[in-house]
């Protein structure tokens, strides 16, 4: 009778090492003071005392999301580098939209078959993020799985931890009519839509990664790898500023219309025109080749946009002083807050 192992089983152990030898170095250099342990250990350890020590109620938010199927057009084209930013960017705008300060990230990478260097690539892409952004990458897991997930299969998903001031939380109830409404560009899909996205190049255009497409400029995978935009740098001199921020969302699956409304009051309606920023080349070739409505664009992509912050209308000009400094990430006023239903209304 043959002997079996674990390897022999589909899971290989001394390429886990591997994997962690790797990235170790990479890991370790987004530790701030405040890490009290490496790669290893059971739980990751981040000592509070003096960060708490500049608030007087502070309260802690977390966001965890995936990259979800982005990281199939990933695996088609080879790259794997831009789905770590995705990663963290994406969850790390989910949390400074109520002002919090991203203090931690927890990586999960699972796969098939773990290859060490496609691992190496994905958490170099995190940990380059975490430490342009003062965020400590304090740990995680790397699970290799046959037959749960199929062959060159990935999944990578993160949890951001960040912390505020209470009374300083930004959730939307101070917006009210005559409000403001500013988007910061996206840098194309980001993370979302790419269910519909590869339907429509890869199914009913017969398009690869490679097939360079005048209309967008550039190869589809690269339009489509387009890495998530990070917005705290932008933001966070905004919120620290005088300028009266009354809510901010991060506009993921869902885009405007599932997005928007969850920073609105019951008596406000946000009024969008769509004419106030360029639309991008990939939200127009996906809506020419799957035939797609203007609707079903905007209920699913962020269509060019990826943040927007609303403000005092009295705070608009400095407001865009500030954020027009940020240049590889433009702003533009896309609208204002009426009183209504709580809904999203494109103007086209």
């Amino acid at each position: 009778m043959s002997k079996i192992d674990y390897k022999s089983a589909g899971v290989d152990i001394d390429a886990g090492n591997e994997a962690v030898d790797r990235i170790k170095d990479h890991v370790k250099s987004t530790f701030s003071p405040h890490v009290l342990t490496g790669l290893g250990s059971f739980g990751s350890m981040f000592d509070l005392t003096e960060i708490v020590q500049g608030y007087e109620k502070p309260v802690m938010i977390q966001s965890i999301d995936g990259v979800g199927t982005k990281v199939s057009v990933g695996k088609m084209a080879g790259k794997f580098y831009g789905l770590g930013i995705d990663v963290v960017s994406a969850t790390s705008n989910d949390i400074i939209v109520h002002g919090a300060t991203p203090l931690t990230f927890l990586d999960y990478v699972a796969n098939s078959k773990l290859v060490p260097s496609i691992v190496e690539e994905i958490v170099r892409g995190m940990t380059d993020t975490c430490k342009e952004n003062g965020i400590s990458l304090v740990g995680g897991e790397t699970a290799e799985m046959p037959g749960t997930y199929q062959r060159d299969e990935h999944d990578i998903v993160g949890c951001v931890t960040g912390i505020v001031e209470r009374d300083k939380l930004i959730n939307g109830s101070s917006i009210q009519s005559g409000d403001v409404i500013i988007g910061l560009a996206s840098s194309g899909l980001q993370t979302n839509g790419y269910s519909l996205a590869r339907k429509a190049f890869f199914e009913v255009g017969g398009y690869t990664t490679e097939s360079n497409i005048p209309e967008l400029g550039t190869s589809v995978g690269e339009a489509l790898l387009a890495p998530h935009v990070n917005y705290k740098r932008p933001v966070f001199e905004l919120i620290e500023s005088e300028v009266e921020v009354h809510g901010m969302a991060h506009l993921t699956g869902g885009g405007f219309f599932e997005n928007v409304p969850r920073i609105l009051p019951n008596n406000c309606r946000a009024e969008i025109d769509i004419r106030n920023w360029p639309n991008l080349p990939v939200f127009e070739v996906i809506q020419q080749i799957g035939n797609v409505e203007v609707h079903e664009m905007f209920r699913t992509f962020n269509m060019g946009i990826g943040y927007i912050i609303v403000v005092r209308e009295g705070d608009k000009d400095s407001a865009m002083e500030i954020l027009k400094k940020y240049e590889d990430i433009p702003a533009y006023v896309i609208g204002q807050v009426i009183k209504g239903p709580c809904d999203v209304h494109l103007h086209k």
